[in-house]
């Protein structure tokens, strides 16, 4: 008569021995990394719902609180800027272009912060088992989606107010600005978060860095007075077209352009950028291939992961 233990024991003996661990080769090891974080999907999505449990743990609002800074967000801007400055006499429902931008924005910046300090939130984690290690950045994704999801829904209610509901054609901006996001941030997600693993002050230099690119991206301020700008003050030459498409190589803001071409039905009409739908088509294949080798640094770091936590 054997014990459970013994024949535990048994089972486990007869099963084959398989490396643990990422394995090297651009094609194959990224074939093996997916198989493993599909084997740990289960896993995955754990890791998500405590992510957002512990976000709003003991909170009496819950899962309310992800719409308070935004919503707050859109309040002082649209009382600074579009009163205040004038902002709202030049664009149509201000309100509406200001929180499309903050939910785009929202979405991006969440997956990037969180993603990065991801690693080294789940130390205990890594320095303990082995599993897949992309599942940690990916959570951060996960969740921000989720929140992303709930500012959405504010979002299509409040054109709904508007009486400027986006029907049509315009939805084919928003698969393509949605794949941005999501492939831009996972992407920096994985890469930041294995480097912050062995030099912590990632994690602040990207605090500094998503402030300023906030600025540089079309979410408070439109497409129509950036261009503005920069035909007075360089005039319609080599360096205005220049600038034009430096502003325009940042995928964040051909993402949120198109969120403004799905939500914001009142700007139809406005100046949009030649070939958006083009660029955006672009920004995404270049995304998936960011992703990849993005992956692949990932991989090759985490080998040490545990003996610098």
């Amino acid at each position: 008569m054997t014990t459970p233990y013994e024949d535990r024991a048994a089972a486990l003996a007869k099963e084959p021995l398989r490396t643990a661990g990422p394995r090297l080769g651009f094609a194959s090891g990224t074939l093996s990394s997916i198989r493993d974080i599909l084997g740990q999907r289960e896993l995955l999505g754990m890791l998500v719902r405590r992510e957002l449990k512990a976000r709003y743990k003991d909170s009496t609002l819950g899962f309310v609180w992800s719409l308070m800074r935004p919503i707050a967000m859109l309040l002082i801007y649209y009382i600074a800027l579009g009163k205040f400055l004038g902002a709202a006499r030049d664009i149509p429902d201000f309100a509406i272009f200001i929180y499309t931008g903050l939910t785009a924005w929202g979405l991006f910046s969440e997956a990037v912060s969180a993603g990065t300090a991801s690693v080294v939130a789940n130390s205990g984690l890594v320095k303990k088992v082995y599993l897949p290690r992309e599942v940690f950045p990916l959570s951060a994704i996960g969740s921000g989606l989720f929140n992303f999801g709930i500012q959405l829904v504010i979002l299509l209610a409040a054109t709904i107010v508007a009486g400027h509901f986006p029907t049509g054609a315009r939805w084919g901006y928003f698969i393509p600005a949605l794949l941005i996001l999501v492939l831009f941030g996972t992407a920096l997600a994985l890469l930041l978060s294995a480097w912050n693993v062995y030099l912590r002050d990632i994690q602040y230099l990207v605090e500094i860095f998503i402030m300023i690119f906030f600025w540089v991206s079309p979410i408070v301020y439109s497409w129509e007075l950036f261009t503005g700008q920069v035909v007075r003050s360089f005039g319609e030459g080599t360096m205005s077209t220049f600038l034009h498409e430096l502003y325009l190589a940042n995928p964040v803001t051909l993402a949120i352009l198109g969120f403004q071409q799905t939500f914001w039905v009142s700007g139809d009409g406005k100046p949009v950028p030649d070939h958006l739908g083009e660029r955006m088509m672009i920004a995404v294949l270049v995304g998936l291939a960011l992703v990849w080798l993005c992956q692949r640094v990932f991989a090759r770091l985490q080998a040490n992961f545990a003996q610098e936590l």
